[in-house]
């Protein structure tokens, strides 16, 4: 053999040889792809390394992320950082105008009907249930109660109006003369008069005992009451004309005008207070749920569950407390993070299932897949690994080709 060619072909062959043999042996870490049978048997190294031990290399990447990635402290940390009070607010302001958007465009009126149900349910069953429980403690509205009757009964006065329209019905509709001449027979009993008349015999004295025991009252009295008994219309034409002339009406309507608790006694507003709120507490123990569910019986809740979905849409109110709301629920849960975020990123851990999840998308990736993304990754690191070989195969070839030229 020449000695140039001696020299010059192991580098040579040294370097394709270590070349092609690295390259080789990095394409079938991924080739080929599915196992190559001929007949019964399975050729070695098919399929390639990785996707014949794509589920072990899947578990291995599962343990390592979940063992010193994805550990508790660092989702913890990660939380935090997501969870940041800026972002949830922005996120819960974002649902907020979303579920704004949503009532705006419900054409079926879901939401309104929902509403409507909880309103007759709160109505009917809920708050009765709740006043009835509530109205068996003692103080049960007692500073609602005290507030009104101090502001306003205490303070209540009718005026002229009030008190005219107050004693017209007194006198057309209580005690028109018809009543009046029934109430005035009832009471002119046979033993009434003769208590009567003996009373005004025995205690008068002077000219009037003189009448008194000469004529007494007697006769006029039975008078009196037969005449009211067999006259009805003349007796009820007389006491309308007594009425009018003795000025009743305005008597009564002074009388009203003037009536004012103020000028009731302190001990006696103070015994009507408490009377007052008890008579309420006591009402409402009994029959507050009972008038709560005829009050709920006679609303049109869908109807005004409509109204109020309506008033929703169109509040400019609604529109600016979003933002307002938004930072109070963003605070509110900042305050539970801080309290209970690692027992919640506990609990999370098994219920989201992170190794298995990744488990289950290493399988699913194809060896093409995991071959593209690996070689995306460490494409030159790979070449170099090739070009090594070639390098190394030339370096051996060569210092067998000065052996070869040494020794020849």
């Amino acid at each position: 053999m020449p000695t140039l060619l001696r020299i010059t072909l192991p580098p040579i062959a040294g370097g394709i040889i270590g070349y092609f043999t690295n390259d080789i042996a990095i394409q079938m870490l991924f080739r080929p792809y599915k196992a190559i049978a001929l007949g019964k048997y399975r050729l070695p190294f098919t399929p390639g390394l990785i996707p014949r031990n794509q589920e072990r290399l899947a578990r291995r990447v599962s343990d390592t992320i979940m063992n010193s990635l994805l550990t508790p402290g660092e989702l913890q940390h990660l939380t935090r950082r997501l969870l940041q009070p800026e972002r949830v607010e922005a996120a819960l302001l974002w649902l907020l105008r979303l579920a704004i958007k949503q009532l705006q465009a419900d054409k079926d009126q879901k939401t309104a009907k929902i509403l409507a149900e909880i309103l007759r349910d709160l109505f009917g069953e809920s708050l009765p249930r709740v006043l009835r429980v509530l109205s068996r403690r003692e103080d049960f509205l007692e500073d609602q109660i005290n507030h009104i009757f101090d502001q306003v009964l205490l303070d209540f006065r009718l005026n002229d109006i009030q008190a005219r329209t107050f004693a017209d019905w007194i006198l057309q509709v209580v005690l028109p003369p018809d009543v009046l001449r029934i109430a005035l027979v009832d009471f002119l009993t046979e033993r009434n008069i003769q208590v009567i008349d003996e009373g005004f015999r025995e205690k008068t004295s002077g000219s009037t005992w003189v009448v008194a025991n000469l004529f007494g009252v007697r006769n006029s009295l039975v008078r009196l009451r037969s005449f009211c008994v067999e006259e009805k219309e003349v007796a009820n034409a007389r006491l309308k004309e007594l009425i009018l002339s003795l000025e009743v009406r305005d008597r009564i309507r002074v009388w009203l005008q003037n009536l004012s608790l103020q000028n009731i006694p302190l001990s006696t507003v103070r015994q009507l207070r408490k009377t007052t709120r008890e008579t309420v507490r006591l009402y409402v123990q009994e029959k507050g749920g009972e008038l709560l569910g005829r009050l709920g019986d006679t609303v049109d809740w869908d109807k005004l569950s409509t109204i109020l979905i309506k008033r929703l849409r169109n509040s400019q109110v609604v529109n600016e407390s979003l933002t307002v709301i938004s930072a109070e629920l963003a605070l509110i849960l900042e305050r539970y993070l801080e309290e209970d975020l690692e027992h919640l990123v506990t609990q999370l851990i098994p219920i989201l299932s992170l190794d298995q999840l990744i488990v289950d998308r290493v399988m699913a990736t194809s060896p093409a897949q995991l071959e593209e993304a690996v070689q995306g990754i460490v494409r030159s690191e790979l070449q170099a690994i090739v070009n090594l070989g070639g390098i190394l195969g030339f370096l051996i070839g060569g210092l067998q080709g000065v052996f070869f030229y040494l020794t020849g």
